[in-house]
């Protein structure tokens, strides 16, 4: 080990004491750095992992990076900041990183939520008042699910801070029986694929700071790249279908299954070409596409034979995107074969969407129910 300081703790465990005792613990007693204003960025390279934090002294930014073999990356804990100053979290790193699954079937009880782009405070509200976390950021939310459909990156100035507390649920919603999905909108990919025409100002400053590419912070050598791109683009999940965008007519003409589609599109979410040897990922990135798809909302608009289509090629009875704002609250379409989730977050317009044995509901950040109104 290179260096060790109250931020990243690399501590070899002759013994497993719980990881929620030890992240409890870590909360109560590490105190946070105030210097440290964007991070951690975990890289790898030369046999070794590098822990990266932006600091501020006095408006002065600079870079404070640790070092480990490789091999101890298990041992590191990383601190993690909050819209709360002086409050921050903590991450494990993950012990091996699998491609997830694009059917879960029985499932009864899930929150949804879309579109929180870097908006910490929002989702933090939306999870705690829902009782997903706790105050500590502990998994609260018992076997239920966690489902988030797409862009949580970019606009926003907390980015980093969102998608480590999304790494670090996954882990604790397992430990409990349950499960935190995180389905990829067209913002993240297109920082994987270096598009960062949204990407929040810090964000880029910071990347030079690092000497790296902005894409790279998101590449194979990168923890939160590698974590990514396990991700799907679109799940089925119970009785919903839930991708970022939506299912065109052309995507149904392809009948092709979950599975095949998110297996031939990982490959290239880091893509930068666009030449695909396969002519069926021409139209997954295009308009038409999954997480780019906007036509349940906006001219010419889908038909209800083309939705009616959708649920039968993949036996679901209601489809829940994000990606396109339409109100100022979570609605419903197409005689409520179509749910609608993303809302202005940042203007305090925060809902999610409670499914519950069949029902749905708008929740707000208090946890309290309404019912979905139709457009």
């Amino acid at each position: 080990m290179i260096k060790t300081n109250a931020i990243l703790f690399a501590t070899l465990c002759a013994c497993c004491i719980g990881q929620n005792a030890e992240e409890k613990n870590y909360v109560k007693k590490q105190a946070a750095d105030l210097a440290i204003v964007d991070g951690p960025y975990v890289l790898y390279g030369n046999d070794s992992v590098y822990v990266n934090y932006i600091e501020d002294n006095s408006g002065a930014k600079t870079v404070k990076t640790d070092g480990s073999p490789t091999a101890m990356k298990n041992n590191i804990t990383l601190q993690v900041n909050t819209d709360m100053p002086g409050k921050t979290f903590t991450v494990q790193l993950k012990q091996k990183l699998s491609d997830e699954k694009s059917e879960y079937k029985g499932i009864k009880k899930m929150l949804v939520i879309s579109d929180i782009e870097g908006n910490f405070e929002a989702l933090r509200k939306l999870l705690q008042g829902n009782k997903v976390i706790d105050e500590n950021f502990n998994w609260t939310y018992g076997k239920e699910q966690l489902v988030l459909v797409g862009d949580f990156v970019d606009r926003g100035a907390m980015v980093t801070e969102v998608l480590w507390l999304i790494y670090s649920l996954e882990e604790k919603a397992k430990a409990a029986g349950g499960y935190v999905h995180f389905i990829l909108g067209n913002h993240e990919i297109m920082n994987m694929s270096n598009e960062n025409d949204y990407v929040h100002e810090r964000y880029k400053q910071h990347a030079q700071l690092m000497n790296k590419p902005y894409m790279q912070l998101f590449g194979s050598n990168s923890e939160i790249g590698r974590w990514l791109a396990t991700k799907n683009i679109i799940e089925r999940i119970g009785n919903t279908l839930f991708t970022h965008g939506g299912v065109s007519g052309y995507l149904n003409n392809l009948k092709i299954s979950l599975k095949e589609l998110n297996a031939i599109t990982k490959p290239f979410y880091t893509d930068t070409t666009y030449k695909y040897s396969d002519d069926r990922l021409n139209l997954i990135f295009s308009d038409f596409g999954p997480f780019w798809y906007r036509n349940y909302y906006k001219a010419p608009r889908a038909n209800i034979r083309q939705i009616d289509s959708t649920l039968d090629i993949y036996n679901v009875r209601t489809i829940s995107t994000g990606h396109t704002i339409i109100a100022n609250e979570i609605r419903s379409l197409y005689n409520g074969k179509v749910i609608n989730t993303d809302v202005h977050h940042a203007e305090g317009h925060s809902e999610a969407l409670l499914i519950d044995d069949g029902k749905f509901w708008r929740v707000n950040a208090a946890g309290e129910k309404s019912e979905i109104r139709p457009i």
